[in-house]
């Protein structure tokens, strides 16, 4: 990274945390040379790229001062609550002025453009982008065959009412799984049934005997950073997955929601390992930028193109957000944005661990060794009654998620765990709130109702 962008990253990073708050002056351009030991010009440079992105603005012979954004404040001290349930990324990382550059670049290039219906396929020059983007996921594909979705949720529906070429039709999902898409499943009756999945993985032998007499159209599955489990399938199990779609003809629908979160090393999807064009590969970008993007990118096997293209039909995402999209990626912004984010996840899992670590001596959590990502489930004792855990908890403004409801209604074989996510689990309560869930566990288990 050069000086100059190092420089515009810190004086960002430093209007974000609150460091310099709504109106408050910059240190002034001479001063700022001689804080970062730099030229003039790289500060003036630093200083104009910030009136850009909207986050500062110019006073003659006075200097730059931080924009006043509605509702903005100064740092104040964290809320009561200690939020264990929320799934959505933290507000204090969205890349709000960054995005909103990018919005009016895309306005400025393309234009009167941007406000058609569009492709069903999505707009050509993101596609485009997404080719090289996936690239460095170890996802290969052309143009043609990737397809811009409103998340990845859109792709999930559509895959699971079209045929497929296997002529099977039922789905394999892992339980617990995504509980929307099992709702989903369930309420438009399509034929699915469940495999179990641990921390410690799943039976591929079991698998294997599915695949084989189960009449298996395709397996969703999350390889990386499961919902909720946040556990991660070993090179091997990718491998041996991706091995048995192509020998028994069954599908695999990878969900690789989290890919952007994780730091582990060697962690290619089973897209990487399949031969036989048998995996669909699904990607959100709402985990990482923001919910409301409402954007994802779905790649396509040749043999299912025709048809998803036909359940697809029409443009379902904005032309305008599709081009914002397109820059924040083209521009490096996207990926400095996932290291921030990455890194600020990464270290609040860690405070969570240790927290579990210092405070469970009695060992009535069993917790599976996760350093990235967004989930970490805490296994109970099955004594405790988890509706009224979660009950005592809430009393105590701990919010957490019951893992009852990550199962198919018909699927007995449970395990008995509270799904943790640290996606807005300030750093500061983390400790506090894993210290009140164990001693809450501890009560019901020495209680005798």
């Amino acid at each position: 990274m050069t000086k100059y962008a190092e420089i515009l990253a810190d004086l960002e990073r430093k209007i974000q945390e609150g460091h310099y708050v709504s109106g408050q002056k910059l240190p002034s351009i001479r001063h700022a040379a001689k804080q970062y030991a730099c030229s003039i010009s790289t500060i003036t440079r630093a200083y104009s790229e910030l009136e850009k992105r909207h986050a500062a603005y110019s006073i003659a012979q006075s200097g730059y001062y931080v924009v006043d954004k509605p509702g903005s404040r100064s740092p104040v001290t964290e809320s009561a609550k200690i939020d264990f349930a929320s799934i959505s990324p933290d507000p204090s990382v969205f890349p709000y002025l960054d995005f909103q550059h990018c919005l009016n670049q895309a306005l400025d290039t393309y234009k009167s453009d941007l406000f058609t219906c569009g492709e069903a396929e999505g707009l050509d020059t993101l596609r485009h982008t997404l080719v090289s983007h996936l690239a460095g996921d170890q996802v290969f594909s052309k143009a043609e065959r990737i397809f811009v979705t409103p998340g990845a949720n859109r792709a999930l529906e559509i895959l699971a009412k079209m045929p497929f070429p296997n002529g099977k039709s039922v789905i394999l999902v892992e339980q617990p799984s995504y509980d929307l898409y099992l709702r989903f499943l369930e309420a438009e009756g399509v034929p699915v049934c469940g495999i179990a999945r641990t921390a410690a993985g799943l039976d591929l032998g079991e698998l294997e005997a599915k695949f084989r007499q189960g009449g298996i159209k395709f397996f969703y599955t999350m390889p990386r950073y499961h919902s909720p489990l946040g556990t991660s399938y070993r090179a091997d199990e990718r491998k041996a997955i991706a091995r048995l779609a192509s020998q028994y003809d069954v599908y695999v629908v990878e969900d690789d929601y989290m890919a952007d979160l994780g730091e582990d090393p060697g962690t290619d999807p089973v897209y990487a390992y399949n031969r036989t064009s048998h995996v669909v590969y699904l990607k959100s970008f709402s985990k990482i930028i923001f919910p409301g993007l409402r954007l994802g990118a779905a790649v396509i096997p040749e043999k299912l193109l025709e048809t998803f293209r036909t359940f697809k039909r029409y443009a379902d995402t904005s032309q305008l957000s599709q081009a914002a999209l397109e820059v924040y990626i083209k521009s490096g912004m996207y990926e400095r944005h996932r290291h921030k984010i990455r890194a600020s996840y990464t270290a609040r899992i860690s405070a969570l661990t240790e927290a579990v670590r210092r405070h469970n001596e009695a060992g009535l959590l069993q917790i599976p060794d996760i350093r990235s990502g967004v989930y970490v489930p805490f296994k109970l004792p099955l004594t405790v009654n988890l509706e009224r855990l979660t009950e005592r908890l809430a009393a105590k403004e701990i919010l957490v998620v019951s893992g009852k409801r990550f199962y198919l209604k018909e699927y007995r074989e449970r395990e008995k765990f509270l799904r943790i996510s640290i996606a807005r689990a300030q750093p500061g309560q983390i400790e506090q709130g894993v210290r009140e869930i164990i001693e809450e566990v501890r009560r019901e288990v020495g209680s005798p109702y």
